[in-house]
């Protein structure tokens, strides 16, 4: 088994970032996210990037500092729901490999067909023996992937036994959240050791010289976000595309414009 302590870090570590500098550092990484996307669009790239970890170790918020001051036509996230019947008799890799990106994408993928290598094969939603064939084949998978041209890019989210407690409680107690908590996840938690395991085997037979995984450390999440931001960035050589300097054009003329006396229905007003 991989060392816990190894991917949890040695010594001290920093105290949680505050909001105020998070905001501050992620606002920079904005735009240099914007000046990606440029640069991806008019250079053609294509780049795909997975995000596996724990229930709770924090893939959702981080891929969603990623995208949110991005076009969603060049970023594209792909949250794929349980297979149907039909697409479970299909090759397994099928269902994943429509929502590779085209030229000028970014599709990042919350969680991906390392569902079978996690929790599938933990859950008992596939045998050990197509688990097994799985870790043997998807290698050859990516490296036809990446063969293709585009650039792939796996992080992993380690969260500690501490943390995920915290954060999964978080869950039950606060009413917002309550939707991220399934009775899968509930099973999940109970069976830290199994996805230990899990994670160990798919490390060693899927991390590649063409197609590594990046550990990510998330129990401080706006650490993590951060991070990720800046280790994609530092993956995908670009430039700053200068633009023009956008001006305001002027307002067209009124030319005997009226307000109308329609009885507009507008919503009250309580804040």
């Amino acid at each position: 088994m991989a060392n816990e302590k190894a991917l949890a870090g040695d010594g001290a570590r920093p105290e949680r970032m505050k909001g105020k500098e998070y905001a501050r550092l992620l606002a920079k990484l904005h735009v240099e996210l914007v000046q990606l996307q440029e640069w991806v669009k008019r250079k053609g790239l294509k780049v795909c990037v997975v995000f596996e970890g724990r229930d709770g170790a924090g893939k959702g918020g981080t891929i969603k500092a990623i995208t949110e001051r991005v076009s969603p036509r060049v970023f594209r996230v792909v949250a794929l729901p349980a297979p149907t019947e039909r697409e479970k008799t299909q090759m397994y890799a099928q269902r994943y490999i429509v929502h590779l990106p085209a030229a000028g994408e970014v599709v990042i993928f919350d969680r991906s067909w390392y569902n079978r290598a996690g929790v599938e094969r933990v859950m008992g939603f596939c045998t050990e023996a197509q688990a097994k064939r799985f870790l043997e084949q998807v290698p050859l998978v990516e490296k036809s992937i990446v063969e293709s041209g585009i650039v792939l890019i796996k992080y992993w989210l380690e969260v500690s036994e501490e943390e995920q407690t915290r954060r999964l409680q978080a869950r039950i107690d606060d009413g917002r959240k309550t939707w991220k908590l399934s009775p899968m996840d509930l099973e999940s938690y109970s069976r830290w050791y199994d996805y230990s395991r899990a994670r160990d085997e798919m490390f060693a037979a899927t991390d590649t010289p063409f197609a590594p995984w990046y550990v990510v450390r998330s129990d401080d999440k706006r650490r993590a976000r951060l991070n990720v931001i800046r280790h994609l960035l530092s993956k995908i050589p670009y430039e700053d595309l200068k633009a023009e300097r956008v001006k305001l054009p002027k307002r067209q003329k009124r030319r005997g414009y009226r307000e109308p006396d329609h009885p507009f229905k507008v919503i009250p007003e309580k804040y």
